[in-house]
């Protein structure tokens, strides 16, 4: 019997920790302010940009309508891949901070003209202030070209407390 407890016990609280994430899904359309790319002077077109972005999240979830600002570190290795890296800081209108932590593979694959660039991977929100203090957020994140330098960030997942 205290086995039968004990499992029920687990499973309530599986399914109220389920219960106390909300789901994050935003876009944001991020400008760089301040980049600088390192060429790495091999005969390769290797080249790593350490950028400054900004732009205002858009979508559903505690990071929608945000001011964000992108600190990258992107080492590229076309037409191999990548692995751009970094924090993304998203700031609410009330002020409160988040800090989320990315990680993402590029791929190259071939396209009709030239080659795609593919950039996928994941995220995590590390520390906040206010609302996002004392919180956890995991999800899956995507870079796309937004035209020009512009670059669209894609973050979907969820918040919820920290264990």
């Amino acid at each position: 019997m205290p086995f039968t407890k004990f499992l029920g016990a687990a499973g309530l609280m599986l399914v109220t920790g389920a219960a106390l994430a909300a789901p994050v899904s935003v876009t944001t359309v991020l400008d760089p302010q301040e980049q600088i790319r390192f060429e790495m002077g091999d005969g390769t077109p290797h080249f790593v940009l350490a950028v400054r972005r900004e732009g205002v999240s858009e979508g559903e979830g505690a990071l929608a309508g945000a001011k964000v600002t992108e600190f990258g570190w992107h080492d590229i290795k076309p037409p191999m891949g990548g692995d751009p890296r970094g924090y993304l800081r998203f700031e609410a209108e009330n002020g409160d901070v988040a800090i989320v932590k990315f990680t993402v593979r590029a791929v190259f694959m071939k396209g009709a003209e030239k080659p795609e660039l593919h950039d996928d991977g994941f995220w995590e929100l590390v520390n906040g202030t206010g609302q996002f203090e004392g919180k956890r957020g995991v999800g899956v994140i995507k870079i796309e070209p937004a035209g020009g330098p512009k670059r669209l960030f894609t973050l979907s997942g969820e918040i919820g407390d920290r264990p």
